[in-house]
């Protein structure tokens, strides 16, 4: 089954794991070994000018709001590698992965040299980590109420601001989030 890709998991109030509680992950795989996403409204202290200098990668070029965007908590595994959420085309870029016709995630070095260079993409995420399941264990979490799954829409991604990134998510639903109960049940 691969039917979860490019969709949203919205963490269900009495998720309490501190990795995940509050959080908004973005879909990008769904193979039979499980999902790999990245979560896209957790900012870390850290911008991507701070980024490029860790990677000795001159922004000069680069403009303003690029430099100053924040890179964001992407999950816990792997997380001293960058997971670039962005549209376009896969093709452009050493390792990615195309998700939807719009929508691609790139692993690889050159993206962020684009980025500093002023060439990357317009519209983009950067993240350090990544969040997988293994696919009995998702199904798991799903029958345990952990997750609520929303189709995916880019304007949540890159339109909204990361802190209201799980209240649009849920909006293009017709859900307000503040009458999701704590309460896990089956009806």
């Amino acid at each position: 089954m691969q039917g979860m890709r490019d969709h949203f998991l919205l963490a269900m109030p009495q998720l309490e794991d501190e990795n995940f509680a509050g959080s908004l992950v973005y879909l990008c795989d769904h193979d039979s070994k499980g999902l790999l996403g990245v979560i896209v409204n957790r900012p870390l202290a850290l911008t991507l000018s701070d980024l490029f200098g860790q990677l000795d990668l001159d922004d000069h070029d680069a403009p303003l709001a690029v430099r100053q965007q924040a890179v964001l908590f992407g999950g816990p595994v792997h997380h001293d590698r960058g997971f670039v959420l962005h549209r376009g085309h896969a093709a452009e870029w050493s390792s990615s992965l195309q998700v939807t016709d719009e929508v691609a995630l790139t692993t690889s070095l050159d993206i962020l040299q684009a980025l500093a260079e002023g060439n990357g993409p317009e519209d983009f995420l950067v993240c350090l980590g990544c969040a997988g399941w293994e696919e009995g264990q998702w199904v798991d979490e799903m029958k345990a109420n952990a997750w609520l799954t929303l189709p995916a829409a880019s304007s949540v991604l890159f339109d909204t601001e990361a802190d209201e990134r799980c209240e649009a998510a849920a909006l293009a639903q017709g859900m307000d989030l503040a009458r999701l109960s704590q309460q896990v049940g089956h009806a």
